[in-house]
C-alpha cells in the first residue's frame, strides 16, 4: 500500500465499528524474511493493533507462503464465524 500500513497507529485512536474481521497469514507470506514490506509482520501488527482497540476479529496463521491454498480451506469456517448470531 502506498505509505505503508498506517492501521496499527489508526486502529487505537479511532472510534471502533461494529464489524466482524477475518484475517489469514501464512508463517512465510510475502516478504517474511525482509525488514520491509513484510506481510506476516505487518498483518501481526493490525492484529496487535485490532485485539488493543476491542474489535471482534480473527487472526489464524498457517504454514506456507502467500497462496489462495489456506484460505480457500479456512473459507467455510470464516464465513460461519464472521456469520454468526453471537459475539463471543
Amino acid at each position: 500500500m502506498p505509505g505503508g500500513n498506517p492501521y496499527p497507529e489508526l486502529l487505537p485512536t479511532t472510534p471502533v465499528k461494529p464489524v466482524r474481521i477475518f484475517m489469514q497469514a501464512g508463517h512465510r507470506d510475502l516478504n517474511w524474511n525482509k525488514p520491509q514490506h513484510n506481510w506476516l509482520a505487518n498483518n501481526l501488527g493490525v492484529a496487535a493493533a485490532l485485539a488493543e482497540a476491542g474489535y471482534d476479529f480473527r487472526f489464524v496463521q498457517g504454514d506456507g507462503n502467500h497462496s489462495p491454498n489456506h484460505g480457500g480451506v479456512l473459507l467455510p469456517d470464516a464465513l460461519r464465524w464472521i456469520y454468526r448470531a453471537d459475539r463471543s
